[in-house]
C-alpha cells in the first residue's frame, strides 16, 4: 500500500471515530434529556393527582397515639396541597359515627377512620364507598371491608407474644398462671389479638389462664383487674395486655403486691411504654411503632388518589405494620416521642 493510500486510510479511520463519538455524545444527552423529561412528567402527573384533593380523618378519639397519626397525616398533605379534616369521636361510638356522617356529607376524596369496634362504623363506610368516597381504615377493622387497611397483623402479635411467654414461663418452669387484659371485647385488635394467643397457651398444658378481662383501654382498670386477681393467684407468673397505655398500672399493682409476675405487651411504641420497661414493671414489649405506621397511612391516601380510574370498594389492599421485640433500653429505636 502506498504511503498516500494509507494516509488516507488512517485520516478516514479518524474521521469516522469522531463521527460516532458525537453520535453517540448526541445519543446519550437525548437519553438523558428524555429520562429527564420522564422523571419531571411524573412529578407533574402526581401533584396533578393529588393537589387540591381532600381527606377527612376521623379517630375514635385525639389520644397520644391517634394525635401522632394526625400530625404526620397533616404535615404531608400540607407539603401537598391536600386538604386535611379531622373529627374527634371523643371515644364515644355514637358520637364518630355522627360525625363520618357529616364527613361524608361534605364529600371527601378520602375518608380515613379508626372503628371503636367491628360494627360501629360497618354502615357508614359502605355508605361513604357508594358515595364515591375511598375509605382507609387504621389499626382497628370493621366488618365492613374498604378500600385500603393499615394497621398490624394482629393475630400474629398475639401468636409472637404468647409463644414467647411460653418460652419463658411454660413447661413447668413457674406456676405457668397467666392472666390477660384485653381492651374492647368487641374490638377486632384486642379479641382477634387475644384469640390467637389463647390457642397458642392451649398446646402447653403447664399454662393456665386464670382471667381474660376487658379493661376498656383504662389503665385504672387494668390496674384493678390485676390488684384482684393477684390477691386469688399470688403465685402468678405472667400478665398478657393488649395495648400499652392500659398497663400503666399494672407493674406497680404487681410491685406492691411483692409479685414476681411479668408483664409483655402490646406496644404502640410510646416512650411511655419503654420507660415502664426501663424502670422494671414491664418485661417485653412488642412495638409496631405508631410513627412509621402514620407514614403508611399517608403512602395509603397518595396511592389512592394516583390511581382513582378504580371504583370505591372495588379494590382493597392492605399493609402491615413491623413488629420489633423492646427488651431493653437498647431497643429503644423502636420507641418513640410525639411530633412537635
Amino acid at each position: 500500500m502506498s504511503k498516500m493510500a494509507s494516509l488516507f486510510t488512517r485520516k478516514h479511520v479518524v474521521a469516522c471515530l469522531f463521527v460516532f463519538a458525537m453520535l453517540g455524545a448526541m445519543i446519550a444527552s437525548a437519553s438523558m434529556a428524555y429520562a429527564k423529561d420522564q422523571r419531571s412528567e411524573l412529578r407533574q402527573k402526581f401533584l396533578k393527582a393529588v393537589h387540591g384533593k381532600t381527606v377527612a380523618w376521623s379517630p375514635l378519639w385525639l389520644g397520644v397515639l391517634e394525635s401522632e397519626w394526625t400530625n404526620i397525616m397533616k404535615a404531608n398533605f400540607e407539603r401537598y396541597g391536600i386538604k386535611f379534616i379531622v373529627r374527634d369521636g371523643n371515644f364515644k361510638a355514637d358520637v364518630q359515627r355522627q360525625a363520618v356522617e357529616s364527613l361524608i356529607n361534605q364529600q371527601p376524596d378520602v375518608l380515613v377512620v379508626q372503628s371503636a369496634n367491628q360494627t360501629n362504623l360497618a354502615r357508614v363506610i359502605k355508605k361513604a364507598m357508594a358515595k364515591g368516597i375511598y375509605v382507609v381504615q387504621v389499626n382497628m377493622p370493621s366488618v365492613q371491608v374498604s378500600d385500603a387497611f393499615i394497621g398490624i397483623d394482629v393475630p400474629q402479635v398475639g401468636r409472637m407474644i404468647a409463644n414467647d411467654m411460653v418460652k419463658e414461663i411454660g413447661g413447668g418452669k413457674t406456676s405457668g398462671k397467666i392472666a390477660i387484659i384485653e381492651g374492647d371485647t368487641a374490638a377486632p385488635y384486642s379479641r382477634d389479638q387475644a384469640d390467637a394467643a389463647v390457642e397458642i397457651f392451649k398446646k402447653d398444658p403447664s399454662i393456665k389462664i386464670v382471667t381474660r378481662q376487658p379493661s376498656n383501654w383504662d389503665a385504672n382498670k387494668g390496674s384493678e383487674i390485676i390488684s384482684t386477681v393477684i390477691q386469688s393467684h399470688p403465685d402468678l407468673a405472667a400478665v398478657y395486655s393488649v395495648w400499652g397505655p392500659q398497663t400503666a398500672g399494672v407493674g406497680q399493682a404487681l410491685r406492691n403486691a411483692g409479685s414476681k409476675a411479668k408483664v409483655w405487651v402490646a406496644s404502640d411504641g410510646q416512650m411511655p411504654d419503654c420507660d415502664q420497661l426501663k424502670q422494671g414493671f414491664y418485661h417485653k414489649l412488642l412495638s409496631y411503632r405508631a410513627d412509621v405506621q402514620g407514614e403508611d397511612i399517608v403512602a395509603a391516601v397518595l396511592q389512592i388518589l394516583q390511581n382513582r380510574d378504580v371504583k370505591p370498594g372495588s379494590r382493597q389492599f392492605a399493609h402491615y405494620t413491623a413488629l420489633y421485640w423492646v427488651n431493653s433500653p437498647a431497643d429503644f429505636g423502636y420507641c418513640w416521642k410525639p411530633m412537635k
